[in-house]
């Protein structure tokens, strides 16, 4: 058998973390097995689109590396689609569904129904009332096809709706959860295609999911309940059921599902804050699915050769930020520091600090920076943290323990000491960085603790932090004397 799998998003605003991880697991999944990764845009609630959420999901599909085989894309900044079995948009295939629907009309295993908003919403309100679960009341089925084609003549507002068989046990199989079955009576009679022409979702995922030859159907668990209703349908067109794979969903610490209340949820969230896609590929596919030992990073080809639907959990999988970025810290301390300084720069101008143009001057600079710190950083934002360390003449303060280091009896004539070797050196190398506290020491006196700190206080404006050495190569030999200067007043004060 041909692996098919397909990713279809509808286009309503920001790609969620757990639409993310949908499409890792259908791309995984496909790619194991040779298989072919659909994406579809299904558009057809027409009250909840989003313009540019299209863009936006192609974007952050490829920020990701999630690549499909068919469907849409995005070429020479527009929407193409690619493949024989497209159109890959629904609200393009409005003609397949209907000569679908009517075939269904026909065999009396579908419905028109005439019913207003009002006597809908008091039928649901007198099935409340008494307890009952809330369900349409077939008060249309035996409206003969005659009268239901003369009330649509005469402009009366329809829908049509699924006639679900009567007293059967709807059985079907999920890869995650096992076998299934839900009694017909407990299955409302969905509606298929709505007042305005548009198929819902349950009747246009199923025609598009057989006509594509899609064989796994990989999607949240918010669906496993819609399950039955499909397989209602395939059943009457005669046609084999997909495999389903209900995913468990993404959920807090505190065991709900992963809203925006919580803070981050969108793909947007995590790339405008300087996570690398690597990691966050890597730590998403650890949430509802476990390897088997105890691995914890994995490139994308790992991913690849060790997922299985077997080991998805069938139970909701926790995003812990804390865990995100102990993964995306292990992976900026590998990455290249030319893609760091890429992804700093944004972070760099949103904080106010420079231009694009002078960051790009002082390049060199700011790679010595990256590659200092970047074992301090959870996510490339938090660069900020640390550049105070590296930029302007005068030192400030972290706190009062700094000014006692620098208050001691010994500091003054040490800073001074400093200061001449510094304007004696032709520039503040590795070789300098590597001798000059053991000069300062045979000429001051001062050494361990009461050598390092005042040098490290005078120069940073804090008693702890990076390799000192290196900080001196990156702040150079004028910037240096114009701090131990600025510091030296201070003291004088």
């Amino acid at each position: 058998m041909d692996i098919r799998v397909r990713f279809a998003p509808s286009p309503t605003g920001y790609v969620h973390i757990g639409s993310l991880r949908t499409a890792l697991y259908n791309f995984l999944f496909a790619r194991k097995n040779k298989g072919q990764f659909v994406l579809r845009i299904e558009d057809t609630d027409r009250t909840r689109l989003v313009g540019g959420a299209i863009e936006n999901l192609l974007d952050s599909l490829k920020w990701a590396g999630i690549n499909h085989d068919e469907g849409v894309f995005i070429e020479n900044s527009e929407l193409v689609q690619k493949g024989n079995f497209g159109p890959y948009i629904q609200s393009e295939r409005l003609d397949i569904y209907q000569s679908y629907i009517h075939a269904l009309i026909d065999k009396g295993y579908a419905y028109y129904c005439f019913c207003s908003k009002e006597r809908l919403e008091e039928v649901r309100d007198k099935q409340k009332s008494e307890g009952k679960t809330p369900m349409y009341d077939r008060h249309c089925l035996n409206l003969s096809k005659d009268e239901a084609e003369i009330r649509i003549k005469a402009g009366e507002e329809y829908v049509v709706r699924l006639k679900v068989p009567d007293n059967e046990e709807i059985r079907f199989h999920d890869l995650v959860r096992g076998d299934i079955a839900i009694h017909s009576s407990d299955i409302d009679d969905q509606v298929l295609i709505k007042s305005d022409g548009y198929p819902t979702y349950h009747f246009a995922v199923v025609i598009d999911d057989y006509l594509m030859k899609i064989t796994h159907i990989v999607r949240g668990e918010e669906w496993l309940t819609s399950t039955p209703k499909q397989v209602v349908l395939y059943n009457y067109y005669g046609w084999n059921v997909p495999d389903f794979v209900h995913l468990p969903t993404v959920l807090n610490k505190d065991k709900k599902k992963l809203s925006k209340r919580q803070g981050d949820v969108s793909v947007t969230d995590f790339l405008d804050k300087g996570y690398l896609p690597e990691a966050l590929v890597n730590y998403l596919a650890l949430v509802g699915w476990s390897p088997k030992d105890n691995q914890e990073l994995f490139t994308m080809d790992e991913l690849i050769q060790e997922f299985s639907f077997d080991r998805i959990s069938n139970t909701g999988g926790v995003f812990d930020v804390d865990k995100l970025n102990w993964i995306n810290s292990q992976y900026i301390r590998k990455a290249d520091n030319e893609e760091l300084f890429e992804l700093a720069i944004h972070h760099i101008i949103a904080a106010g600090r420079d231009t694009e143009e002078n960051i790009r001057r002082e390049k060199d600079r700011y790679l010595k920076i990256i590659d200092l710190v970047k074992e301090k950083l959870d996510h490339m934002s938090q660069i900020n943290n640390h550049l105070d360390v590296f930029f302007g003449d005068e030192v400030s303060f972290e706190n009062e323990e700094v000014i006692d280091t620098l208050q001691q009896e010994h500091v003054t004539r040490l800073l001074n000491a400093f200061m001449v070797k510094l304007k004696e050196t032709e520039a503040v190398d590795e070789e300098f960085s590597a001798n000059i506290f053991n000069v300062l020491k045979n000429e001051t006196g001062a050494k361990g603790k009461g050598l390092f700190m005042p040098i490290r206080a005078a120069v940073t404006g804090q008693l702890h932090g990076p390799d000192m050495g290196k900080t001196f190569i990156i702040l150079g030999k004028s910037l240096l004397i114009r701090r131990i200067e600025f510091v030296l007043d201070a003291l004088n004060d």
